[in-house]
């Protein structure tokens, strides 16, 4: 008998428990952000019942019409996957915040169409830490430019930072690439940025991210099942 989603929260929310334990920091530091992509409206019911109120989606259209059909719950919605311009607005009518800003042109259009009605979109910068080729995300070099660009935007308040490394070969290596985000943060608060997130780490890189000071990590098959 497949573990119901109730079960899969509980036994992740034990695995950030023992993580922010191991590092030293308390468990309330870390958010759970269930990734509910290619899941429909039903598995994130059951998982807003067991407590969860933060989900991220990757396909907007998709999210966008989960987002619709469960608009009476009182839900966050965290767009993780990369935006192309002609769905700039659908972003900024319906995410409570955006992980993925990598382009000045991008934060420009949310800010441009964020609605008044609606609170500032709370926004991160992905950056590319490790120089994968096939990831998305600013350059380090280049990161300080964007981050104080789009700290300037009207309609959204840059809270930190996200990143998707490659699969590392051992948690030492692991921790290195996460330790490398965080001291990019550190340094763009020194600056003056007021940043309080750190979006990273993932199944299977959970707890060197969070050892590393991850204060929010993306998981979704170890809650919703394989796909």
């Amino acid at each position: 008998m497949n573990a119901s989603i109730a079960e899969n929260l509980a036994q992740v929310h034990a695995q950030i428990q023992a993580a922010c334990q191991a590092a030293g920091r308390p468990a309330s530091s870390v958010r759970l952000l269930a990734v509910s992509k290619t899941w429909g409206a039903d598995a994130v019911r059951q998982a807003h019942a067991a407590g969860q109120t933060a989900f991220g989606e990757n396909y907007i259209q998709e999210a966008v019409d989960k987002i619709t059909e469960l608009k009476a719950l009182p839900l966050e919605w965290h767009c993780i996957g990369p935006i192309q311009s002609n769905k700039t607005r659908l972003v900024a009518e319906h995410f409570d915040w955006v992980h993925t800003i990598d382009r000045l042109k991008i934060a420009q259009r949310l800010s441009e169409q964020r609605p008044a009605t609606l609170p500032p979109l709370q926004v991160c910068i992905q950056v590319n830490v490790d120089g994968g080729e096939t990831k998305s995300g600013v350059s380090p070099q280049d990161l300080p430019e964007l981050a104080r660009a789009v700290a300037a935007l009207p309609h959204m308040q840059l809270r930190g930072l996200m990143t998707i490394p490659e699969p590392a070969q051992s948690e030492a290596a692991a921790r290195s690439v996460h330790r490398q985000a965080r001291l990019l943060l550190e340094g763009l608060v020194q600056e003056g940025l007021a940043l309080d997130t750190l979006s990273m780490g993932m199944s299977a890189d959970m707890a060197p991210a969070i050892a590393e000071g991850s204060t929010m990590v993306r998981v979704g098959t170890a809650i919703f099942g394989k796909r």
